[in-house]
């Protein structure tokens, strides 16, 4: 099916993820945050969707933007990695863009990073110019030594990236970097980072105009409220009038204080806070005259 034509119409959603992987159970538990459940089939590559009509199609990562780019599937949880690399090399062959990342999930954080000999002097990327580089991002890799004017040889590896040079196949490598353990163990220093990864929500550029687009529409909405509350608390506690003011200014990264009823002659307040609150916060907030203190985490949310 061509990437400009519109899929077949059906009334249940369609959604990929990882089988296995570092991805795969978080995905699936951000899912059944957003109300989702499933029952699985005898292959356990499908699963019903149960409470909603929503499926599950479980697959190789790297099949994720393909599946969202033929119409077999509306959605996706896949690394931003993964699907630039796709949409990079799409590009490359004069493809139109298939699938776009609806939002970021915050999890399975990464970098594609240059890495070099740890006997290297860096010096920028004027310095790549004529070596091998080593890397299984290479549509990615491509378009930014083009962006850089550098004339360097891309060696593709579908693995092992890291021991590249040691081997002598490659002078520096380009890959993912999550905690540098790994570079470290192979003497090699990242100096430059190409992008910032994590899991994203992917779907198809153009929006199903059946059943599937009030679905896909609940399904964003109902994933913002997990998202957004993952890093939020809800602050109560009680002040004076003449504290409400030094109170706000201390928390104006918060969202506005609500008043409610009072209680006895002291101000019932709460609030939204960004992260979490550290006991050295809370302290402070009370020595400004907030009694009470009380924070909670927030389940759910609709905005």
């Amino acid at each position: 099916m061509s990437a400009t034509q519109a899929a077949p119409a059906r009334d249940r959603l369609r959604i990929a993820i990882q089988k296995s992987g570092r991805l795969a159970e978080p995905a699936r538990n951000l899912l059944s945050a957003c109300g989702l459940s499933w029952r699985e089939s005898r292959d356990k590559l499908f699963c019903y969707g149960e409470s909603l009509p929503v499926d599950l199609l479980l697959v190789r990562d790297d099949d994720i933007p393909g599946l969202i780019a033929d119409g077999v599937c509306d959605l996706g949880i896949v690394g931003r990695n993964e699907l630039d690399e796709q949409a990079a090399a799409r590009r490359q062959i004069g493809l139109p863009d298939a699938y776009q990342a609806l939002r970021g999930l915050g999890f399975g954080q990464c970098r594609l990073m240059l890495a070099v000999p740890e006997e290297w002097q860096w010096q920028g990327p004027a310095q790549l110019a004529g070596t091998r580089i080593a890397t299984s991002y290479p549509a990615i890799l491509k378009q930014w030594l083009a962006e850089q004017g550098v004339d360097a040889q891309v060696v593709e590896l579908s693995g092992s990236v890291e021991i590249a040079p040691r081997l002598g196949t490659a002078d520096l490598i380009c890959d993912l970097v999550s905690s540098g353990a790994t570079l470290r163990a192979n003497q090699l220093t990242p100096v430059h980072n190409l992008l910032d990864s994590e899991a994203v929500l992917a779907g198809a550029v153009r929006v199903p105009d059946d059943a599937r687009a009030s679905l896909r529409a609940m399904l964003l909405r109902r994933l913002d409220g997990v998202v957004q509350r993952q890093d939020r608390k809800l602050l109560m506690f009680r002040a004076s009038e003449d504290r409400v003011d030094a109170l706000a200014q201390l928390l104006a990264d918060a969202e506005p204080l609500v008043r409610l009823p009072a209680d006895g002659g002291a101000l019932r307040l709460q609030t939204m806070c960004p992260g979490p609150l550290s006991w050295q916060r809370m302290e402070e907030l009370e020595r400004a005259g907030a009694q009470g203190l009380m924070v909670l985490s927030v389940e759910r949310s609709l905005a």
